[in-house]
């Protein structure tokens, strides 16, 4: 049985005891029914992590004994930054979960001419939301380091400071002869996806005017959230750490 592994934004340090917080308390105590003497690994996003062990557990708390720093990091080799444009429901929360479980160091949502999204109170919420998946995904693949999610912004404002070593935007109508063995080094890549219905044609064509490469995912229409994961894998694959399976 894997040992449970809780993010914790406190500092840890080694051989010293703490609380975690509310949640994770509720969470170790409640959900995962953990005992005292049970083993769990916490982590704070900074990198490594840390072996504990389940001192106490009362109505409201768990009190867990930090044992030993472990240096253990599982990020990619290639920094991508995934553009989404924001997707209904519970589809956006599946694009963020598994896009951090594939390696995606940033997130960024964008509103677009098609997403059914605007600015409002109700951002934040939104914002701290997606953050939270971003987290659960984190603890349950092993990351130590968090992904960044950034406020949404207007596809027109972001495209103007969108900056990497190769940019990509995903397109079924805007086939190109992409070859990424013929890339040079990269180290930062970003990854432009349309909400539903996808980008407009004056989305795609302001993207490869700042020069984006189109990039064709086959004859199928692919649906935003299967479009993303697709296409973070297939450069996993070819330019990050998932070389293995080629």
């Amino acid at each position: 049985m894997s040992i449970p592994r809780i993010y914790q934004t406190s500092t840890l340090k080694s051989y010293t005891t703490i609380r975690l917080d509310e949640k994770a308390s509720h969470h170790v105590a409640y959900v995962l029914r953990a005992k005292p003497g049970d083993s769990l690994v916490l982590f704070n996003g900074k990198g490594g992590e840390y072996t504990g062990v389940i001192n106490r557990i009362d109505k409201k708390y768990v009190e867990v004994e930090i044992k030993q720093f472990i240096a253990h990091e599982v990020e990619s080799e290639v920094a991508i930054s995934l553009a989404q444009g924001i997707a209904r429901g519970d589809k956006m929360d599946v694009i963020v979960q598994k896009s951090v479980e594939l390696g995606v160091q940033t997130i960024m949502p964008l509103i677009t001419e098609r997403c059914h999204f605007s600015k409002s109170s109700a951002q934040q919420k939104r914002l701290a939301h997606w953050q939270a998946v971003a987290i659960s995904a984190c603890e349950q693949c092993g990351r130590n380091r968090l992904p960044s999610i950034t406020a949404p912004i207007m596809f027109n404002e972001w495209i103007e400071l969108a900056k990497a070593d190769h940019c990509f935007v995903l397109s079924p109508y805007h086939a190109a002869d992409m070859n990424f063995k013929n890339l040079p080094e990269i180290k930062s890549i970003i990854l432009l996806v349309g909400s539903e219905g996808g980008l407009t044609d004056d989305e795609v064509h302001l993207a490869i005017h700042h020069q984006f490469s189109p990039l064709y995912l086959g004859p199928r229409i692919l649906r935003t959230e299967t479009a993303s994961l697709a296409a973070i894998s297939i450069i996993q694959a070819y330019l990050g750490d998932m070389k293995i399976f080629l």
